[in-house]
C-alpha cells in the first residue's frame, strides 16, 4: 500500500517561526514542547498546505509574523503520482497565492487534493456540543479536499446565497424587485442540491465505517448512528428531486425571506444529528461518550478517505492524546501505523507507548525547533 507523505515543510515569517525548516519521518513525527511555544503552529502550516485554509482564523493576517508584511509556507509531498511541492505566500495587503509545482493556481479549489489530512484536537469537542455550523463545516472541508468539485460548488452556493439576501434585503424598500428573485432561486438550487446530494451520500459512508469504530471502542456497548438533517426533502437521492424541492420551497417561504431579509431554508441550515443506541448524543451524552463520538469520527475519516482516493491522508494530532483515557489511546495507535502521523505533546512521559516505535522527534523552544536525536530512529 502507498502512503501519502509530507518529506519537508519550510517556513518564512509564519506566526512565531522567523525561518524554519523541518524533514519528517515517514511514519510517526512527534513535536514536543511546553505550551504556547510553537507547536500548534507547525500543525496549522501542514493544515494550511492542504486546505489552503488555517483551522484556528478566517483572518490570513494572524499568520504572519508580527511586524511583516509577508509569510511563505513550502510543502514538499511524496504520493502515488510522485513527488509534487505545493507553496502558500501569505501577504497582509494582498490575497494569498498559491503555488503548485511552482506554477499559481488561479483559484483555490486548485489545490483541494494534493495533500490531505485528517485534524483531531480538544477542539474537535465543538462538533458534538455546538451548534450546526461546525458540523457544517466539517462535512465540507472533509469533502472539499477529496472532491474538488464540491468545493467550487460551495463557493458558488455562498456567492448566490449573498446576492439573494442582499436582494432580499432591497425589495423591502422596493417591492417591484421581487420579479427578479426567482433568477436566483435557480441558481441557489441548482448549487444547493449538489451540495446537499453529495453530503447525503459522505454521511451514510461516514456513518458505515463510524459505527464498526465506534463499536469497538466500546466493546460493542453502544450503537452509534449520524443523519444528515435536510432543511430541503432529500429522502430520494435524486438531484432533480432535491432541486425541485428546493425551488418549492424557496417560492413558499417567499415573503417570509423579504420580511427577514434572510434565506431561511437552504443547505446553509443544515446539520448532522449523532445518536448512541438511539440517545442525542449532544443533548444526553456523556463527557466521555462524547470524545468516543469524536474519535470514531476522525478515524472513520481516514478510511473514508483511502477508500475514496486509494491513499491515507495524513494524521495531524494536535494536544489530543493527553484528552483520551488508555483505551481510547491504544485504538488511535492501531490507525498510527497506516498513516503519516504528527503528534504535538508537552512531554513525551505522558505517553509511554509511543517510545519504543520509529519516529523523528522535534524539541519546540520559542520559535525553534531542534531534532532530538537521542529519540528520533
Amino acid at each position: 500500500m502507498l502512503v501519502l507523505q509530507l518529506r519537508e515543510l519550510f517556513l518564512k515569517k509564519y506566526r512565531n517561526y522567523i525561518d524554519l525548516e523541518l524533514s519528517f519521518h515517514p511514519k510517526l513525527n512527534l513535536i514536543v514542547g511546553p505550551n504556547a511555544q510553537g507547536k500548534t503552529n507547525i500543525l496549522e502550516s501542514i493544515f494550511l498546505s492542504c486546505t489552503g485554509r488555517s483551522h484556528r482564523t478566517p483572518r490570513d493576517r494572524e499568520l504572519i509574523q508580527w511586524g511583516s508584511e509577508q509569510a511563505f509556507i513550502r510543502a514538499r509531498v511524496e504520493k502515488q503520482t510522485g513527488t509534487s511541492e505545493i507553496a502558500i505566500r501569505l501577504h497582509a495587503r494582498e490575497k494569498k497565492k498559491v503555488l503548485i509545482n511552482q506554477s499559481p493556481a488561479a483559484r483555490l479549489g486548485e489545490l483541494m487534493g494534493h495533500l490531505n489530512s485528517v485534524l483531531f484536537s480538544p477542539d474537535d469537542l465543538k462538533l458534538i456540543k455546538e451548534g450546526p455550523s461546525e458540523r457544517r463545516r466539517f462535512m465540507d472541508m472533509e469533502l472539499s479536499q477529496i472532491r474538488p468539485r464540491y468545493f467550487y460548488y460551495l463557493q458558488q452556493y455562498n456567492r448566490i446565497l449573498n446576492h439573494r439576501n442582499n436582494l432580499l434585503k432591497e425589495i423591502q424598500k422596493k417591492p417591484s424587485l421581487t420579479s427578479t428573485l426567482p433568477v436566483w432561486n435557480q441558481q441557489l438550487a441548482e448549487a444547493g442540491s449538489f451540495i446537499i446530494l453529495q453530503r447525503m451520500h459522505f454521511i451514510s459512508s461516514l456513518q458505515t465505517i463510524a459505527q464498526e469504530i465506534h463499536s469497538k471502542i466500546t466493546h460493542g456497548s453502544e450503537t452509534l448512528t449520524l443523519e444528515y438533517k435536510s432543511s430541503i426533502p432529500c429522502n430520494s437521492g435524486n438531484i432533480e428531486k432535491i432541486r425541485d424541492n428546493f425551488l418549492k420551497i424557496l417560492k413558499a417561504r417567499q415573503d417570509e425571506d423579504i420580511e427577514s431579509g434572510l434565506t431561511g431554508k437552504g443547505c446553509h441550515r443544515d446539520d448532522i444529528v449523532f445518536q448512541i443506541n438511539g440517545m442525542d448524543v449532544r443533548t444526553f451524552g456523556s463527557q466521555g461518550q462524547k470524545r468516543t463520538t469524536v474519535l470514531s469520527l476522525k478515524l472513520s475519516e481516514l478510511e473514508f478517505m483511502f477508500k475514496e482516493t486509494g491513499e491515507y491522508p495524513l494524521l495531524l494530532l494536535d494536544d489530543a492524546m493527553s484528552e483520551l483515557d488508555t483505551g481510547r489511546q491504544e485504538m488511535l495507535m492501531e490507525y498510527i501505523g497506516k498513516v503519516q502521523t504528527f503528534i504535538t505533546l508537552t512531554d513525551m512521559n505522558h505517553l509511554p507507548v509511543l517510545k519504543d516505535r520509529s519516529k523523528r522527534v522535534y524539541r519546540i523552544y520559542s520559535g525553534n525547533a531542534v531534532l532530538d536525536e537521542s529519540l528520533s530512529f
